[in-house]
C-alpha cells in the first residue's frame, strides 16, 4: 500500500530538507512552502528521512491509516 503524506502548511518554514531527501515527492511551492509532487514518487526510506529530517515536524506520513511519522 502507497504511503499517505500530510504537510501542515502552517508549520512548514520551507528548509528544503524534505526536497533534498525525496526530490520527486517533496518540492516547494511559489510561497516557499512544501507541497507533494508524487506520493509514490521515491522510496519508502527516502520519505520517512525526508519527514524525519524536517526541522519543524511539518510532514505526518501514514501507511494504511497508521501514523509511521
Amino acid at each position: 500500500m502507497a504511503l499517505s503524506i500530510e504537510i501542515n502548511r502552517e508549520v512548514c518554514m520551507g528548509s528544503g530538507n524534505c526536497s533534498f531527501w525525496a526530490p520527486a515527492v517533496f518540492d516547494l511551492d511559489d510561497d516557499g512552502v512544501a507541497i507533494v509532487l508524487d506520493p509514490a514518487g521515491d522510496s519508502e526510506d527516502k520519505v520517512i528521512l525526508a519527514a524525519q529530517g524536517c526541522p519543524t515536524q511539518a510532514i505526518a506520513v501514514f501507511r494504511d491509516g497508521d501514523k509511521i511519522v
